[in-house]
């Protein structure tokens, strides 16, 4: 079998039900499941489905590579508070007052308000607090004051009467609010800052920041709160001797356990600097840490672990605590490799202006993985998909690492299907083709998004980070760029002649109808009635698929049709929908490279934020007939250590949780590592 029939093989055999592809992204359609021995679903409420994973190849590993991972996985689930107190200053004491009464209570659990505060904890479970994973409101209980008060009554538990009101009032509404025209850090609950810290505080504070070397940017703010202490601004440190110290302390523990196992020098290296990270809060050796990280590339086990992404950051400066570890799926990534190698090619013939182009892009790796655990921002809700480090400087000097989690998307695809895609695709030729080419487009996509979007084009000279310059639109951009990125090349027989698909036409109209069918119609069931778009990758979905709707109508690209009372949107020039994704690329490049804050705003603000609520109360109505929640999420097998006389590990066995609530009670006995209050 030669090389392109191998590569073909692979992709589908992985790719026979893969969906909706972006970063932290779970399906909102399916053309089928796989049937299998394994259970896959747990259990559903509210518009949650908790599903489970495998963790393919853990009995092909060595003793001392298991210990690695049991010890990585165990750090992150030592800072698994940290991400609770991140989200919301009064998570902690709810959470706590919450499980109490769970576990204690001896009354009818058979009454409907009993069943309300069931369903209103595993809600916050799923979420690590009180406000929605997705949407960020804070989540509304269907019970009444009184009946929670007289469960915590019953139960002889405490909750200070702010955080009892907290539940029911409309104050913390939005824990991440990036609406135009208010104060975004005044309006957002995440307990990134102090009560009385501005927008305008924020950038004064970090605009006096000057790094040492102004061409390695330190990334201020990531691993810290700002608050004011008697009027002046300061900085709480993360790190063993300053906020979350009880917490980071137990991190460093475990990943000394890892580090005496490492599977070579890089790794060890690597993981000692993120120890000197944990024991200091130093950027600098942030920054050492991720070039180790990012240059150790062999063996086995990688991982993800430390305050990282920024998205709830209404600013995006403070990074949330986030843990991965992974398994390498060698044979799908040395499969997959084929984009990696040709990254340049794909940055030479991007539709980018020429001096936003990369003359040399470097250190793209690109690699199947199995999750082995999850915990922070990554759990229960988890990417699909990773490309790390975020800083770009980085990126450009050494490089990155981009994973897609196989074992994560088996789990979803497995999980079982709906019929959305028959209820919302316009006919059936762009149901065939979703059958058909839909998966192996997705899977592309994911991956054309993560080693190609992010790892392509550059800033011009003296123009800051984005975060500075783009400010609370540069999550949004920086994730729609990547998109068209995928997008643009999707639609290219250069696929077809890496030997990565046999038509690539097919496999990019099946990749613009259900990027267009998503972006204009199928997200919409995630949001209430009424609402406006404000998760950053949403938003960019919205604003890709209504710029090209838009700029497409004088020559009929996409058609809004009305059929039966129902709304479709049908491509009719592919050719053109394709041109009209490489102008916005290109554009959205321009923005990028020169900081323009302003066409940014109108770009966002003018596609990506408001809704047509007559299309939205459509889409509602015909979405009531499939039962399975929007959202999913996932509990992590749990690896159970078997010892000798000595102590000695001798053994570590793959077990699965029967129940969410039972690991979240685990977790929260075994990992109890933070105060109610932490300052």
């Amino acid at each position: 079998m030669n090389l392109k029939s191998i590569l073909k093989t692979c992709l589908l055999a992985l790719l026979i039900v893969a969906c909706k592809n972006e970063v932290k992204e779970e399906p909102t359609e399916t053309a089928q499941a796989v049937e299998t021995e394994f259970s896959y679903n747990v259990e559903e409420f509210a518009d949650i489905k908790i599903l489970r994973y495998q963790i393919p190849g853990w009995e092909n590993l060595s003793l001392n590579e298991q210990k690695l991972v049991y010890y990585l996985t165990e750090a992150g689930l030592a800072g698994r508070d940290i991400m609770w107190d991140q989200n919301y200053r009064h998570n902690l004491k709810i959470r706590r007052a919450l499980e109490n009464i769970y576990t204690t209570y001896n009354g009818d659990k058979s009454a409907k308000s009993w069943k309300n505060f069931e369903t209103y904890l595993k809600r916050i479970w799923f979420s690590n607090g009180i406000h929605h994973h997705y949407s960020n409101d804070k989540i509304k209980p269907e019970f009444t004051k009184d009946e929670l008060y007289n469960l915590l009554s019953a139960t002889k538990t405490e909750l200070a009467d702010e955080a009892f009101e907290i539940i029911f009032n409309d104050k913390d509404s939005k824990k991440v609010n990036q609406a135009k025209g208010v104060d975004n850090v005044l309006a957002s609950a995440v307990n990134f800052y102090g009560p009385d810290v501005t927008t305008d505080d924020v950038i004064s504070f970090y605009k006096k920041k000057k790094s040492p070397n102004s061409k390695k940017p330190l990334s201020y703010g990531l691993n810290s709160k700002l608050v004011k202490e008697n009027g002046e601004l300061k900085e709480r440190v993360y790190y063993v001797n300053g906020l979350y110290g009880s917490a980071i302390e137990k991190i460093i523990e475990w990943l000394a356990k890892a580090k005496d196992v490492a599977e070579n020098e890089d790794q060890a290296a690597a993981l000692g600097l993120l120890i000197d990270y944990y024991k200091t809060g130093d950027l600098q050796i942030w920054d050492d840490y991720n070039v180790a990280w990012t240059a150790a590339t062999k063996g086995n086990i990688d991982y993800i672990n430390g305050f990282i992404e920024v998205y709830n950051d209404p600013l995006g400066y403070r990074g949330s605590y986030e843990t991965i570890v992974q398994i390498n799926d060698f044979d799908m990534s040395k499969k997959m490799a084929v984009l990696s190698d040709n990254a340049q090619w794909f940055e030479d013939n991007s539709p980018l202006l020429k001096e936003h182009k990369k003359e040399n892009v470097v250190g793209v790796t690109y690699k199947v993985v199995n999750v082995a655990g999850e915990a922070g921002d990554a759990s229960p809700s988890t990417p699909i998909g990773v490309n790390l480090p975020n800083a770009n400087w980085i990126r450009a000097a050494v490089g990155s690492k981009s994973v897609s989690l196989g074992n994560i998307i088996n789990a979803y695809n497995n999980a079982g299907g709906s019929g959305r895609l028959k209820e919302f695709a316009h006919d059936e030729e762009e149901i065939k083709l979703e059958e058909e080419y839909g998966q192996l487009a997705d899977k592309l996509h994911t991956a054309l998004h993560e080693v190609i979007g992010h790892a392509s084009g550059q800033l011009n000279p003296g123009v800051g980070e984005t975060k500075e310059t783009l400010k609370t639109y540069a999550s949004t951009l920086e994730e729609g760029r990547a998109d068209l990125v995928g997008l643009y090349y999707l639609y290219d027989s250069k696929l077809q002649e890496l030997g990565l698909v046999e038509d690539w036409k097919k496999v990019g109209k099946a990749a613009y109808d259900g990027y267009i069918r998503n972006g204009l119609m199928t997200q919409l069931i995630r949001l209430d009635l009424g609402n406006d778009v404000e998760e950053a990758h949403m938003r960019n979905r919205q604003w890709v698929s209504a710029w090209v709707y838009e700029q497409g109508k004088a020559d009929n690209v996409i058609e809004k049709v009305t059929r039966d009372g129902k709304t479709y949107f049908n491509i009719n020039d592919y050719d053109k929908l394709h041109e009209l994704f490489g102008q916005l690329l290109r554009e959205t490049q321009r923005i990028k490279s020169e900081g323009d804050y302003a066409a940014v705003e109108a770009l966002v603000e003018d596609y990506g934020v408001k809704v047509d609520q007559e299309i939205h109360s459509e889409i509602l109505k015909r979405n009531e007939q499939f039962p399975s929640p929007p959202y999913s999420g996932f509990v992590n097998p749990v690896l159970v250590k078997e010892t000798n006389d000595a102590g000695e590990i001798t053994a570590i066995k793959v077990t699965q949780p029967d129940a969410f609530a039972d690991q979240m009670l685990r977790y929260s006995k075994n990992y109890n590592h933070l105060s109610d209050e932490n300052l």
